[in-house]
């Protein structure tokens, strides 16, 4: 994104404009389905936040597997101020930060900056302007240098262990984790390692 806002939610002149209870929820049904693709793409996905991210935004960055942002950015869940809780941005913020943190947010409706946000959770890491492209480029190079099978199955391990009891959490991790031995990009990642090669990934 360009300008002073990363995302500012819903056109707040749309929502009022929609008929009936089936219109409305049909707009916060689509929101739901973009946030919950972004944690089912096999690919990471990360956020490049240079501005204000508030309300549905604010709950792009929470869904996103990363988010690194420059540190003038403000995240905001502002939707109380106006007398509508900002009930669907709560899922995913609440499962990127504390719960009080959260629920300060959620109550307050009052921004917080780039560094509370990263000390939250919310995102990675805060830096400079002017670093925030290279800084986001150099992580996704260096992850998409990785064994794409592995970053996969990885991810999806990881959003589905959050769901689990601990004992659930291991026996998924523990089968997950022996799949992922038995492909032959971990057998050719071992080898390159013992061999000190770089490894040729095949993608299974």
């Amino acid at each position: 994104a360009a300008g002073p806002a990363f995302c500012a939610g819903h056109d707040l002149k749309e929502m009022r404009s929609l008929e009936g209870r089936d219109a409305v929820a049909s707009v916060f049904a689509l929101c739901s389905r973009v946030m919950t693709a972004i944690v089912r793409l096999p690919q990471p996905v990360i956020a490049r936040v240079q501005g204000m991210a508030t309300a549905a935004g604010c709950q792009l960055v929470a869904s996103c597997d990363l988010a690194y942002a420059s540190n003038i950015a403000q995240f905001a869940t502002p939707g109380v101020n106006i007398g509508l809780f900002c009930s669907t941005p709560m899922v995913a913020l609440s499962r990127a930060v504390g719960r009080k943190q959260a629920m300060e947010m959620l109550l307050s409706g009052r921004p917080v900056d780039a560094a509370a946000a990263q000390a939250w959770g919310l995102i990675n890491h805060a830096v400079a302007p002017e670093r925030l492209e290279d800084e986001v480029a150099e992580m996704a190079a260096l992850i998409a240098a990785k064994s794409p099978y592995t970053v996969k199955i990885g991810k999806e391990a990881f959003y589905r262990q959050l769901e689990m009891g601990l004992d659930d959490a291991y026996g998924h991790a523990a089968a997950v984790m022996t799949t992922n031995m038995l492909a032959r990009d971990a057998a050719e990642g071992i080898d390159a390692f013992l061999a000190k090669r770089p490894p040729r990934w095949e993608g299974c």
